[in-house]
């Protein structure tokens, strides 16, 4: 059965271009992975400061492969010659875990 993770990231007003930003500029990294179905990144339209990041996943060996290999890479700055890593644009981070029990796809 698939699971879902949810990055539910705080991000203050001023940062969500950047963090947008450097979603798009990643495209890619996360979809190639085995194991991988989807991915969103879900933009707050009021009452919270807070983006989701939406992936699913086909186990949890899946997720935990990912994790320790190519997202541990992007956020350690991928080995890219070194230079400064540049500031979170998130304020806060909290992972939640789901199994997808039933879903439902659009009609064709």
């Amino acid at each position: 059965m698939s699971i879902v993770k949810i990055n539910a990231l705080t991000v203050p007003e001023e940062q969500r271009e950047v963090l947008e930003k450097r979603f798009a500029s990643r495209a890619g990294a996360v979809e190639n992975s085995d194991g991988f179905e989807w991915f969103e990144l879900l933009r707050p339209i009021e009452g919270t400061d807070q983006y989701l990041v939406y992936t699913r996943w086909r186990d949890e060996a899946s997720f935990q492969a990912w994790m320790e290999g190519p997202m541990k890479a992007a956020h350690q700055g991928g080995g890219d010659g070194g230079g400064e890593r540049p500031k979170p644009a998130a304020s806060g981070s909290t992972v939640w875990s789901f199994e997808v029990v039933q879903q439902a796809a659009p009609k064709s």
